[in-house]
């Protein structure tokens, strides 16, 4: 009646604030997704979610669903793993959890990678704006970038990554360059909202280890980090990102990074752990992998 396909369709959905939303990590269409939902809803012969508009709220029986499919997925996979082991081979299903931007453009090709390696390893990418959101026992590994709340999880250290603050020349031509953190309440300032943090505190240390922390007040603001980037690039604001992505467009010339003697606080790019996954082979081969796609295409301080 359920497959382990559905499980990870409805864990994936449950975890949405809106279908659509669940159809943009499935990367499908919103009517494929409400098809599904139907579907699964029909043979279960119960409804899971409730529909309020554009978002949803589970039912009884879709947390019930919720809870027993996150036990009966890790199951899965411990048991895939037994008898991977038995057989040597690197086997079952690996999750990951991962930044929209980055997810995309680094952690994508190294499950390609796994894939690639070991036909009988499949795997589902979920790339969210709020990963924080995803229950532990929803993913095998969750790639975060920026400050790291919770010591619980087991973590590895993939890349360091510095938050840089620049602006594009054609802006910098309208405005004069912040010589020091205060001035940026005069100018127009682009947010990223991302991982709930308070993204219009902008926090600075300074040479001599002073501390300023700007309240700055942003003309535009998104929750997808390649909407902020291009708005910057086309002189719309002056915005903070992670050196990962505007790396190339401060070596082109494209942005130019302002109060270099101003340091933010750093991002580096981490990998989150639930203990059971510790030692599972296929989550040990995607680590590799994802250490070598970043360090194929390395990223550096502008200089």
């Amino acid at each position: 009646m359920l497959s382990s396909e559905d499980l990870q369709f409805f864990l994936t959905v449950a975890a949405a604030r809106s279908l659509a939303e669940a159809a943009r990590t499935l990367n499908v269409t919103p009517p494929a997704v409400t098809q599904r939902l139907a579907g699964l809803e029909k043979r279960l012969g119960a409804r899971l979610i409730e529909r309020t508009g554009r978002h949803t709220a589970l039912t009884d029986e879709g947390d019930l669903l919720v809870a027993r499919g996150r036990r009966i997925c890790a199951e899965l996979g411990l048991l895939a793993d037994d008898l991977g082991s038995r057989r040597r081979v690197i086997a079952g299903h690996l999750r990951v959890l991962a930044p929209l931007g980055f997810g995309r453009r680094y952690v994508a090709p190294a499950v390609a990678r796994v894939r690639r390696d070991y036909p009988e390893v499949t795997a589902t990418l979920t790339c969210s704006d709020r990963p924080g959101r995803f229950a532990e026992d929803s993913w095998d590994v969750m790639v975060h970038i920026g400050e790291l709340r919770d010591s619980s999880l087991i973590m590895q250290r993939i890349a360091s990554n510095r938050r840089i603050l620049c602006a594009a020349p054609s802006y910098l031509r309208r405005h004069p360059a912040p010589v020091r953190p205060q001035d940026l309440r005069a100018h127009e300032c682009i947010a990223l909202r991302e991982n709930d943090e308070d993204v219009t505190l902008w926090r600075f240390a300074g040479p001599r280890g002073d501390i300023a922390n700007v309240r700055i007040a942003p003309v535009l603001a998104s929750t997808e980090g390649a909407v902020v980037h291009d708005w910057a690039v086309a002189g719309m604001g002056i915005m903070v990102r992670s050196e990962w992505d505007v790396a190339a467009d401060l070596g082109a010339g494209r942005l130019v990074a302002l109060l270099p003697e101003w340091r933010l606080p750093d991002a580096d790019v981490i990998a989150l752990l639930p203990s059971r996954e510790a030692r599972s082979a296929r989550t040990s081969h995607f680590l590799e992998c994802l250490r070598a796609e970043v360090q194929a295409h390395p990223w550096s301080p502008p200089g």
